[in-house]
């Protein structure tokens, strides 16, 4: 019949055992993780509560291979807290190395997605810039068009006056200063085009700086996760 002290050795044993499985399955859950970071922290946490456990039990077993009368059970308890030792240092290099390969793979798809994000935003700001452009050429082609129909009017008008009314220098000269109104709005059209097609440039400039910006970002993120002794 096996002794009370047997019995707890055997039960120990046993828990030791439970105990290393489940590291072992925690361990490839994190080398499996997909992300995100807290999902990854959650799973070293479940292994530091894991390993606590495991130490405990093994220095319990330590404990009573230490109480053992005989000495060849002292011994044999010994030599197989010596392999539960062995086996939870082991664990613990199979740990910090999936935990290595879960943050790299992280820090890929999220710079990833960073680099994905950027691409999309350039992409819509330079979609935004060019329908505003399109939008404001529109809009100056078509005040272009409406003075010019309006001076084509005036032109009429002007003959029809000039024919009727040839002996009147008073309506000649109003005539001549509505051509000159009429040739300050040209020229103010003309400055208008001007200054988007420079506002267009100075649009460009800045996304290729702001993009420049986000690349240096990006690649000190990467510099100080991936190298942070650097």
């Amino acid at each position: 019949m096996a002794s009370s002290a047997d019995v707890h050795v055997r039960i120990c044993g046993q828990e030791i055992i439970k105990y290393d499985l489940e590291i072992k399955a925690l361990v490839q859950d994190i080398r499996d993780c997909p992300g995100p970071q807290s999902a990854l922290m959650e799973l070293n946490f479940q292994v530091k509560e894991k390993f606590n456990q495991l130490r405990l039990r093994i220095q319990d077993l330590e404990q009573m291979a230490r109480e053992q009368d005989r000495e060849m059970d002292r011994l044999a308890i010994q030599a197989e807290t010596e392999s539960q030792k062995k086996q939870m240092l082991s664990n613990q290099t199979a740990w910090r190395k999936a935990n290595l390969a879960c943050k790299l793979a992280i820090d890929n798809t999220e710079k990833d997605e960073l680099l994905l994000r950027g691409e999309n935003q350039s992409t819509r700001q330079r979609k935004v810039t060019k329908e505003s452009l399109v939008e404001t050429s529109s809009n100056i082609t078509e005040s272009l068009m409406s003075i010019s129909r309006m001076m084509a009017e005036q032109v009429k008008q002007s003959e029809d006056t000039i024919g009727t009314l040839a002996t009147s220098s008073r309506t000649v000269q109003e005539t001549n200063e509505e051509f000159k109104s009429m040739t300050g709005t040209i020229h103010l059209g003309r400055k208008l085009i001007l200054k988007y097609n420079r506002r267009e440039l100075t649009d460009k400039l800045l996304i290729f700086l702001a993009l420049a910006l986000f690349l240096a970002t990006v690649l000190y993120i990467l510099k100080k996760r991936l190298f942070p002794f650097i």
